[in-house]
Order: structure tokens, then C-alpha cells, then sequence
């Protein structure tokens, strides 16, 4: 059985990316995964880590993301995200366990608000 979460987001195109205090990935469909905790990049040949916290711009492999599809996602128990593109990229979000830590890790918003938000914690909302 598929997480809730693949069912919405395996398939979609990465349209844009940004940064500052966050990673945003404005996906088709109007999706949108919003990065606020620290995350890496896995590619076919290394691991990239970025820390929002400390600003940041889609540097390293994060651009090869862009139209890149989304092949699976899922939450792991402890809340952590996971995206899988077919670029052979996985991008894995660590859940916010620390204290004084994002308000949210990472949120997955669509055109009528949030449909997806990890809490401190590792919690999860749907």
C-alpha cells in the first residue's frame, strides 16, 4: 500500500526552485514542498548536506532537480521525508527533533493550503 503522501506527489515536475531560509520545490499541480530542516542530496555518485537555517541558494546537484519528476515520497517512522526523482536523486529530510529547531521541517502545500507538515518533534499532520 502507497503512503498517502506518494499518492499525491509521485509524478510531479519540479517547475521552480529557490532558497533563503528555506528550500521551496514549486511542483506541477500547483504543489508545492516547502524545506525548512536540514536535508541531503544523494546523487549517483555523492551526498550534498544543506542548512536552510544558514541561507542558502540551489546550488550543487539541487538544479538538476528542476524538471525532474518525482518517481516515490514517503515519511519514514520518525518523520523523516524522502524524495525520490527519476534523476537518480534522492532528497531526504530530517525530521526536527532538537529544540529551537524550525517550527515545521518541511510542509507540503497545494493551492488550498497545507496538506502535509511535520512538526517538532517527527509528529505528522495530514
Amino acid at each position: 500500500m502507497a503512503h498517502p503522501i506518494d499518492s499525491v506527489l509521485a509524478g510531479r515536475r519540479v517547475e521552480d526552485l529557490t532558497g533563503g531560509l528555506r528550500l521551496t520545490l514549486r511542483l506541477s499541480g500547483a504543489l508545492e514542498v516547502g524545506i525548512e530542516n536540514d536535508f541531503r542530496l544523494t546523487g549517483a555518485a555523492e551526498v550534498e548536506h544543506f542548512y536552510p537555517a544558514l541561507g542558502m541558494r540551489p546550488t550543487g546537484g539541487l538544479p538538476a532537480l528542476l524538471g525532474a519528476r518525482l518517481t516515490a515520497a514517503h515519511v519514514t517512522p520518525a518523520g523523516a521525508l524522502v524524495l525520490a526523482f527519476d534523476t537518480r536523486h534522492t532528497l531526504t529530510v530530517a525530521p526536527d527533533t532538537a529544540p529551537g529547531g524550525p517550527e515545521h521541517a518541511w510542509t507540503v502545500t497545494g493551492p488550498t493550503g497545507p496538506l502535509f507538515t511535520a512538526l517538532p518533534g517527527g509528529y505528522l499532520t495530514a
